[in-house]
């Protein structure tokens, strides 16, 4: 079997051919549902009446799937990358090497079958403007991954931005595997992802119920009686058995809600591999959607470490990587989704950060901002007890205790928890980092590079103006990082302190003292 030759340079090219096939195959994907409605609705001549509209909708995804294939081409330039599409007005897209920020493989379930990869370039210009390919051979998408790194490391060569990756243009992609997940730590994940999401989809269906089945789900005198039925029947039986369902249905409850959380997880993250390369970061997951992504280390901006509420008392957490392109639509990269902190170190060390340590200079959010915290969010929850004890006295009094002492409860753990948060919500600079720390019962935490912050911007409300502190907001590409509370001297410090590492830096050669 002869190899699949190469994207050639200024060439105009199309896709591979069977895109159309699998075009073809998600056309037949999306016509089942409709079909099946429309044989189970119409009486008598359902199957007869469905068919026709089946294949109709087949050979019209077909159709429009075709022609989409032989109007899409693409031209690896000596300055860039274009893709031309559209059938009754055409549209062109050229994207220069120097913006790419990175270049993703992903393999959703129907490509994958017949070896079939979507080629993204991520731009990090945010709101669905990413360029996509769709779909290459797996040997054709990985080498125009590869043709596109050189001629953009040649690029930052010729104009001198960068050093360090230069010696890696040729280099193979397989490198230290920094943190892998088996199937044992994805089921101990799964675990903590409880979800009743399998609920929601079952309320869905029962708007279709009444078309298999000749019982009005949403008759309420129906429902009723059967309650009745049953209350009647329920005084007869034990109390013990009573019990007993009781118990079994809410350990179904929390069977079925681990097992959404823990498919959900094995199609997400399975065979997840993090190594470091000679150009950067690899990561691979996904059971269905499998993909591919390289994040090179002078491009990530920042880490975001955090967990759960129950995760967080056996030790999880989770890292995330701030970076200018997006993953899968979010705005940061998952390198680390179900971690210990020991295992996140290495992971942060390797990207040029540091995890605070028991020497760590922390700097407190001011009191002032807490006690007025603490007052706004529990002002909301008194005007509801007080509304709620007017409300109840007049017309049921008997649940005025219930009613009053509910929001009031809420707004005393919301005036305990800012208590608590004071030595929690702090911050932190050194001479290459800055670090901000959050959150009582699930805490998490920012780390920001002072290299590769763009601005440092000081904002205060009126009542923060009066009472002497600030939120800073810093300037952080592809993400957000801001420190609430810090008082008003310290904040000005800071901004000192950081403009002064901005100040200094050559930005045009940034990345050259990044990869180094």
């Amino acid at each position: 079997m002869s190899e699949p030759d190469a994207p050639q340079p200024g060439a105009p090219r199309n896709t591979d051919p069977r895109t159309v096939l699998v075009g073809a195959l998600a056309s037949a994907q999306n016509a089942v549902i409709p079909a099946l409605l429309i044989m189970f609705g119409s009486s008598g001549l359902g199957l007869l009446v469905a068919a026709p509209i089946f294949f109709a909708i087949l050979l019209i995804g077909t159709l429009f799937s075709y022609i989409g294939w032989k109007r899409l081409t693409y031209i690896v330039g000596d300055n860039d990358i274009r893709v031309e599409s559209g059938v009754l007005s055409r549209s062109a897209r050229s994207v220069p090497y120097e913006r790419i920020q990175d270049v993703s493989l992903e393999q959703k379930l129907l490509p994958r079958l017949f070896g079939l990869v979507s080629v993204k370039f991520e731009t990090g210009a945010g709101g669905g403007e990413d360029l996509a390919l769709s779909f290459l051979t797996e040997e054709d998408g990985e080498r125009l991954r590869q043709l596109v790194r050189e001629r953009r490391d040649s690029e930052a060569v010729q104009s001198g931005t960068a050093d360090g990756e230069t010696a890696a243009i040729a280099a193979p992609d397989e490198g230290e595997v920094l943190f892998a997940m088996g199937p044992g730590r994805l089921f101990t994940f799964g675990l903590f992802e409880f979800s009743l999401a399998v609920f929601a989809v079952l309320l869905g269906m029962l708007q279709y119920a009444e078309s298999f089945i000749d019982i009005e789900i949403w008759d309420a005198d129906l429902w009723r009686g059967w309650i009745e039925q049953g209350s009647g029947r329920l005084a007869e039986t034990d109390e013990r058995l009573r019990t007993v369902g009781a118990i079994v249905g809410l350990i179904g409850v929390i069977v079925i809600g681990s097992l959404t959380g823990m498919l959900r997880v094995f199609a997400r993250e399975w065979g997840f591999v993090l190594e470091r390369t000679a150009r950067g970061f690899r990561r691979r997951r996904g059971l269905f959607t499998r993909t591919d992504v390289v994040m090179p280390i002078h491009r990530v901006q920042g880490i975001k470490i955090a967990t759960g509420l129950v995760r967080y008392r056996f030790g999880w957490h989770s890292l995330r990587f701030v970076s200018l392109a997006q993953d899968m639509g979010a705005a940061s990269h998952v390198v680390a989704p179900f971690a210990r902190l020991d295992e996140i170190a290495p992971i942060a060390r390797a990207a040029g950060f540091r995890l605070p340590d028991d020497g760590t200079d922390w700097h407190r959010a001011s009191t002032k901002f807490l006690v007025d915290s603490a007052i706004s969010s529990a002002l909301g929850w008194l005007v509801i007890a007080g509304i709620a004890f007017y409300a109840t006295r007049e017309f049921a009094p008997e649940w005025t205790m219930i009613a009053t002492g509910v929001p009031l409860v809420i707004a005393g753990l919301n005036v305990i928890a800012n208590a608590l948060a004071w030595q929690y919500q702090r911050h932190a600079l050194d001479a290459g980092q800055i670090v901000a720390a959050r959150g009582v019962l699930s805490p998490r935490s920012q780390i920001a590079t002072r290299l590769k912050l763009h601005s440092v911007e000081i904002a205060q409300g009126p009542l923060a103006r009066l009472r002497g502190y600030a939120t800073l907001h810093l300037g952080q590409a592809g993400g957000t990082f801001a420190i609430p509370g810090v008082p008003v001297a310290r904040a000005r410090e800071v901004r000192a302190l950081v403009m002064q590492t901005i100040a200094a830096t050559d930005f045009s050669q940034l990345e050259r003292q990044a990869a180094r």
